[in-house]
Parts: C-alpha cells; structure tokens; sequence
C-alpha cells in the first residue's frame, strides 16, 4: 500500500460520461478518462485487503491491489505486466466490463465508494500502448496446431494463449470481421472497434492466422489440425413468437446492433434492407444491457420516442437485501443510454403485435403481469393481472436473451469454451472461458 490512509482521504472520483448533447449526436465511446494524477490518486484508494474479494469475484482472477499499488507508484509497465498476467484483453474488459470486482471491494460494503478498478484497469492498458509496453513477441513452436473457430472474446483468449504455449493457431471467423460479439454485438459508443483492430494486428505479429468469411461446420472441421477449439457463441437469440410476428419492423436486437457497426465500418445496404429508429416510436422488449445498447442506437438513429419494458418486476434501488456484499447485486441499473432518454417500465407481458394495413408494426399489446412467491421454492410464479394496453411503436427490437447451443458428442480433442459452453455470459467470463480451454487443449496435446 503506497497511501495506507488514501481510502479515508481521497473521495471515490469517475471519469464520468460526455454530455448528453454531445455523445447523442454520434457513436463516439461516450466514457471520459481521468488524467494521470488523478488516476494515480484513485489507485491510491486500494486498501490492499488480507481478503482481496475484488481478486475473488473476478472470473479472470485479476489482482487489482497488486496493478494498482504499482499505478500508484508510477510502475506503470509493472503493473502492465501484473494485469495482462492475468487478463489477455484488459482494453476489452476495461470498457465493458460490469465490473464484478467493484462490488465486493470492501469500500462497495463499508460507504459505497469502491475503488475505481475497471476504470484503472483501462488506464493502465492505454498507458501500455501509448508508451509501448505493448510489443509483439515470438514464442518457440511445438509442431503442433490447433484451429480455434469464432473469433469473439473466448475465441482471441483462446488463440492468444495457444500461441503462447507454441502452437500454430488458426482462427476461423464466419464473419468479415474479426472480434464476434465485440465487433458486432456492442455498440461503438462503448467499444471503438479500433480498439479490437489494435489487438488482432498484435496477434497476427506474433503468428496467429486469421481466416474470415469462413463457416465452418462443427461435424465437419477442417482436417490438419491436432485440436479444435469451438468459441462460436450463442447465435440463436430467443424470439417472441406471439400473433403478429410477421409483421415489417419487428427486429431481433442483434439485427439493428450488427447492422450499425457495419454501416459505421462503411458498408451501405438498400433502404428496405436499413433497419433504423430515425423518426419512429421505438419500443424495446427486455431489460438487459443489449436492450440498454438498443436504446443507445435508437437515440443516435433520431428515434421519436424509446420505450423500454421488461417481464420481470422493477428490482430494488441501491441495495438489495437478497443478494447482500460480496455478491453480485440485483439492483436497479441505470446505464449512460437510459440517461440519453428512454420510458422503462416493469411486469409487462407483451401478448400480440399491432399492425397496419400494409403489414408494418404500429404497435404492442402488453398486459401487466404478478409475481408471487413459489410454494415449491425457486422461481416466482408469473400471473397475469388481465389490465392490458396498447404501447404504440413503428420499430420493435426483440433483446430477450439468447438461447443456449446444443451440442452433440464430439471427439476428444475438440473442446469448447466461452458462450458456446456455457450460454450467454460476460465478457470477461468469454476470456476466462478461452484460457481455460487453452490450458485444457495444452494438458491433452502434451499427453498425446
């Protein structure tokens, strides 16, 4: 600990968002950063606990007192070497990341006031580049190769962590982009996909082979490889098959999402083909973070109104006792994109959709719905109330979630890591995920 008495002096700081009127008219990452004093000085705050819970809670096993002492103290590569120990993306995770870490610091527990960890863990990474820590390296080859399919978070972990151990690694990408759910699932305005570029030209310095706009099909893989590691995600999101479904204007929430990046990767598509908010009442159905990206897009499109509704009902504000320190905390979640303007509303069940005469969404039926306690345990029991309304909309995204793959029996050197595993999770949970399957394809390569 530089400052054993800073958690007590220096009052918790973020670097905040850019102005409404000013992030809302373009798709800029809307986060600010701290200059290096002060960021120096929110290092400061880590109480270097006997328990580090932040260490804990993180699924990548990061060591924030250890990054953020060496912040403190100026060790800026030190504490770039402790946090890529660790993490292989920090500039991923730093931007994106929930921050798990955050709420079990011991500071979230005694005055709400946690160390800025994510944020740190960001400037230490910017740092790196900026100052060229970040340099490619040639590791020894083994001989051996392996093909990692799907190049979102699980795949680059993965990719990256094989090449390390000496492996010829091959990444295969359906898409014509590298990055998966990083490129095509989270909007510009919290991730520059500049940011994703900056990391693949590192890996490909160090040898790794990026092949896009190949599909490959996982009975099928492609022969000469030792091992096969599938990161192909969740790519079936849950739909709403409710009467009217076929109607124009009714869109999966990727569907817009994807859409947007490319166009801001300056591909164009025909008018009938733009999924856009411009001029429309939009309404969102499901209220977790990509339906908050969704509201983001909408705004910046020029969306009329946003509405936002959600099955489930209204979680407490703040503190919730039901999930008490150091778990993660079901509470009401207020994102940069809700404050940009947005309706939310809770335990609406959407039961059909409205349309015109020549077949466009105008609009959902919704009907507010119960919850009450399960006799048997476990999940609440849903019960319609009857109490029914029409929300009016021109433009529908479908965030529900997505469902989770199923996968046959494959052969014993084919593993699996990341959403495709597991069902949709974090990010950061995606790296972890890839460099376990790393490690797993490493212990079975060096037993054969």
């Amino acid at each position: 600990m530089g400052n054993p008495k800073a958690f007590l002096t220096v009052p918790r700081q973020e670097a905040g968002y850019r102005p409404v009127y000013d992030r809302i008219t373009d798709f800029g990452e809307v986060e600010q950063t701290l200059n290096t004093s002060d960021r120096k000085l929110q290092a400061s705050r880590c109480m270097d606990c006997g328990v580090p819970f932040c260490h804990w809670a993180c699924p990548l096993g990061n060591r924030p007192p250890e990054f953020q002492d060496a912040m403190y103290n100026g060790k800026w590569e030190e504490a770039y070497q402790i946090l890529t120990g660790t993490n292989d993306f920090p500039e991923f995770t730093g931007r994106i990341c929930p921050a798990l870490c955050e709420k079990s610091c011991v500071l979230k527990l005694s005055f709400d006031a946690p160390v800025t960890i994510r944020e740190d863990e960001c400037a230490v990474i910017e740092a790196a580049f900026r100052e060229g820590f970040v340099q490619p390296h040639q590791y020894p080859r083994n001989g051996k190769k392996v093909a990692v399919v799907g190049s979102g978070p699980a795949g680059l972990a993965a990719a990256n962590q094989l090449n390390r151990r000496g492996y010829d690694v091959t990444v295969f990408e359906k898409d014509e982009y590298v990055g998966g759910l990083l490129r095509f699932g989270i909007p510009n305005f919290k991730l520059q996909k500049s940011v994703i570029d900056r990391r693949v030209k590192v890996m490909e310095a160090e040898g790794i082979v990026f092949q896009c706009n190949t599909t490959i099909d996982p009975a099928k893989l492609p022969a000469g490889f030792d091992a096969y590691c599938l990161c192909t995600g969740t790519p079936e999101a849950r739909d709403l098959k409710i009467p009217g479904r076929e109607l124009k204007g009714i869109h999966l929430a990727l569907e817009l999402l994807a859409q947007q990046n490319r166009v801001l990767a300056g591909q164009t598509f025909s008018g009938k083909d733009r999924i856009t908010a411009s001029g429309k009442d939009v309404l969102v159905i499901g209220g977790g973070d990509t339906g908050s990206d969704c509201i983001g897009t909408s705004n910046r499109q020029g969306a009329l109104s946003v509405t936002q509704i959600e099955i489930m009902p209204m979680p407490p504000e703040g503190h919730n006792p039901a999930t008490p320190w150091p778990q993660w905390p079901i509470v009401l979640k207020t994102s940069s994109s809700h404050q940009e303007g947005c309706t939310r509303r809770w335990s609406l069940s959407s039961t059909k959709f409205i349309g015109t005469k020549d077949g466009h969404v105008s609009g959902v039926e919704v009907e507010e719905v119960e919850w009450v306690p399960n006799p048997d345990g476990g999940r609440p029991i849903m019960k319609p109330t009857g109490k029914k309304e029409v929300i009016k909309a021109q433009l529908v995204l479908l965030a529900m979630g997505f469902l989770r793959p199923q996968h046959k029996e494959y052969p014993e050197n084919v593993f699996l890591a990341g959403d495709t595993a597991t069902g949709a999770s974090l990010v950061v949970r995606c790296i972890a995920g890839g460099r376990k399957a790393a490690q797993d394809i490493d212990n079975y390569l060096k037993k054969k």
